[in-house]
């Protein structure tokens, strides 16, 4: 199994921005999968930083959008049984973000709850547009920070 993954990971490395942009769709999804590695091999093959966060990013941002899309469409069944999420755990989630809305998106970058969180905020009915740029800066703002952590720039473990 180990193996498969690092063939596949290979191939998304191979296919350049478009694997790193499916890469990222994936993980933004509630598919477990890392586009740290992608976009980091990807940079260290030259490709550029910038124009990697930015494919990654955008990726990464609709793949949140397709959770908060499921929430949206209100199929609790489809949610636990595709996403694998159950019913309770979203009511939680909406619970704790009634009253900060749309800007709660900024967390979807966080792992296991980010998916969590967009599925709620669809189902909550927040303003898309809301939602997708503040979504979109969380996922920004972390993907920078991989970058330079990858770099030396910053040391994420102190």
């Amino acid at each position: 199994m180990d193996a498969l993954i690092q063939s596949f990971i290979a191939t998304l490395t191979d296919w350049g921005y478009v694997g790193l942009f499916l890469s990222a769709l994936l993980a933004g999804s509630v598919i477990p999968f890392s586009s740290e590695l992608v976009i980091i091999g990807l940079i260290r093959l030259g490709l550029s930083p910038t124009l990697c966060v930015i494919t990654a990013t955008l990726g990464n941002t609709l793949g949140g959008l397709t959770c908060y899309c499921m929430g949206h469409l209100g199929k609790t069944e489809w949610i636990e049984k595709y996403l694998h999420v159950k019913k309770e755990k979203v009511e939680r989630m909406q619970g704790f973000l009634q009253g900060r809305g749309a800007l709660m998106a900024f967390f979807c970058f966080l792992p296991v709850v980010g998916s969590v969180i967009a599925i709620a905020l669809g189902f909550m009915r927040s303003n898309v547009w809301f939602t997708s740029f503040s979504m979109f800066s969380g996922k920004l703002i972390r993907y920078i920070g991989v970058v330079l952590a990858m770099n030396g720039t910053i040391n994420l473990f102190f």
